[in-house]
């Protein structure tokens, strides 16, 4: 089997790729890639004091769950281009990652244009990171701990759909209850998505799950990249929640507000 992935460069993005590497004979990594340093480095994210010791937070937790950066396994292609360049490529410069059995997004940008029209034609998955259609846009599962709602903090697994984040969903997926740090929570439930997708490939269930269409009325925040500020940032680390205070509003988690809900 050949799986093509849309994705990006960090530690988290790369356990990905070396999943399906994993279950498939070959992969091709399209990679949109921003710093390793965010917060430190002016990117995707502005370079400030606050965001520095946020996404120090942020990279050491990815460390415990994910590791640092590496090459990947042998069985991977990859075409790696700044953030944002994907709709800039020729269509033709992708081939034969155009080619693939199945198709998964993670950490791309928008995609648009005749590349849209082919993922959408062959059925691609995406794995959003937040609970849809509950939070969706940019940094969902930081909104919904900003919001004091880590029971939202998840992943979601949808079919690709011209819209942003708005496909059909097949799943949801979640890290086990526990008393945990936040920011390690928050990699855990990517953790959750990436293991849950790899399950449902390797077990052929991802192709029997009708997916289900999602209900904008139960949206609770719709974010973008400019709604992150130093301001938000600095609230946030200011009123971080304790591990015990995680587990307890974990263990409220109602299974009926979720689509095909999966705790890892």
């Amino acid at each position: 089997m050949k799986i093509t992935v849309f994705t990006s460069n960090q530690p988290r993005h790369l356990s990905l790729i070396e999943s399906l590497a994993g279950i498939a004979d070959k992969v091709y990594a399209i990679q949109e890639c921003n710093t390793l340093f965010p917060g430190e480095i002016a990117d995707f994210f502005k370079k400030s004091d606050v965001m520095q010791e946020y996404f120090s937070r942020v990279i050491e937790a990815e460390a415990r769950v994910f590791g640092r950066p590496r090459f990947s396994p042998e069985n991977v292609v990859h075409l790696p281009m700044k953030m944002g360049d994907l709709n800039r490529v020729e269509f033709s410069a992708l081939s034969p990652a155009l080619e693939s059995d199945l198709y998964v997004v993670f950490g791309a940008s928008y995609i648009k244009g005749e590349l849209c029209e082919h993922l959408v034609k062959n059925r691609t998955y995406n794995i959003h990171m937040g609970v849809s259609p509950h939070y969706r846009g940019s940094s969902t599962n930081f909104w919904a701990m900003y919001d004091r709602h880590p029971e939202y903090v998840g992943a979601t697994i949808h079919v690709l759909t011209r819209g942003l984040d708005s496909g059909p969903i097949v799943c949801h997926a979640f890290p086990a209850t526990e008393a945990v740090d936040p920011f390690t929570y928050g990699m855990k439930a990517v953790k959750a998505g990436h293991d849950t997708l790899i399950w449902l490939i390797s077990s052929g269930k991802l192709f029997d799950i009708e997916p289900v269409e999602q209900d904008r009325s139960l949206e609770i925040r719709y974010t973008r990249n400019s709604d992150f500020t130093d301001e938000v940032a600095r609230e946030y680390l200011g009123r971080l929640p304790s591990a015990e205070e995680m587990e307890t509003a974990l263990s409220h988690r109602v299974c009926g507000n979720f689509v095909n809900m999966m705790v890892l």
